[in-house]
């Protein structure tokens, strides 16, 4: 097999093992002085209040395994720096896929933090690398979403559209569609739909001035729901997470006991 064809292989990962990788290609991107990083650093990387969702405790333990997962799939090594006693781990993403150092800085961004915008998602990677303008942004997500790494809730010509990587598990339930997106950024050509509904009621005078008020509560009552179920999926989210920290937490204490 040759080393194209081996590229773009990985297709999920856990969320444990998605933090500590974005968090290696971040440090690498960064701070290049404290990189390849140790396994202390790497947990400290992972558990950092600032451009993390969510902040999380893992433990030295946990990072550790993970690392050991991934350096299995080929995503990190081990090395040894010259003088240094300590082991140190470096990521190797840029073997396992073809992206442009724009993309590896959005996939970067996208397992730190999940979903967001295009134009807080341009803003965030730009610390890593320059990306000149929101079109040179969303010609790279296309490219990334045409080979399945990316997904969105609309097209990213819309207005509040959201974007997110597809590495999650089919547990997690995390995939995104259109049906998401808020009716309120959807181009005005489709409100003339509503002129049928009212021609039907023939207590009304006026399709026209139906059409509207119909259109507004629809609108509203539409984004409401939006409303409510992403945050019935943030609350999923987290509950997720607290419930992968505890299986880990008890796989570990099964492994101490020689369960």
């Amino acid at each position: 097999m040759s080393d194209e064809e081996e590229k773009n292989q990985i297709r999920q990962l856990t969320r444990l093992q998605r933090r500590v990788l974005g968090t290696l290609m971040e440090k690498g991107f960064t701070t290049p002085d404290q990189y390849p990083m140790t396994l202390k650093g790497a947990t400290t990387g992972c558990n950092q209040k600032s451009n993390r969702d969510p902040v999380t405790e893992y433990s030295e333990a946990e990072v550790a395994d993970a690392l050991e997962q991934l350096r299995a799939l080929g995503l990190v090594a081990e090395v040894f720096t010259d003088g240094g006693r300590a082991a140190r781990y470096r990521h190797y993403v840029r073997h396992k896929f073809d992206f442009t150092e724009t993309q590896f800085a959005v996939l970067c961004e996208l397992l730190l933090r999940g979903r967001q915008q295009p134009g807080e998602l341009r803003t965030r990677a730009s610390r890593m690398v320059r990306i000149d303008s929101q079109d040179h942004l969303k010609a790279d997500l296309l490219s990334m979403q045409e080979k399945g790494f990316v997904q969105s809730n609309g097209s990213l010509e819309r207005r509040g559209v959201e974007v997110d990587h597809m590495l999650y598990l089919p547990k997690e339930n995390m995939t995104m569609t259109a049906a998401n997106a808020s009716a309120d950024d959807e181009p005005s050509t489709s409100l003339p739909a509503a002129a049928p509904v009212a021609s039907r009621q023939v207590t009304v005078p006026s399709p026209q001035t139906a059409a509207a008020p119909a259109a507004a509560i629809d609108s509203a009552l539409l984004h409401g729901l939006q409303t409510q179920l992403r945050e019935i999926t943030s609350h999923m989210s987290t509950l997720q997470n607290a419930l992968d920290s505890m299986e880990q937490r008890l796989e570990r204490i099964e492994r101490d006991l020689g369960v």
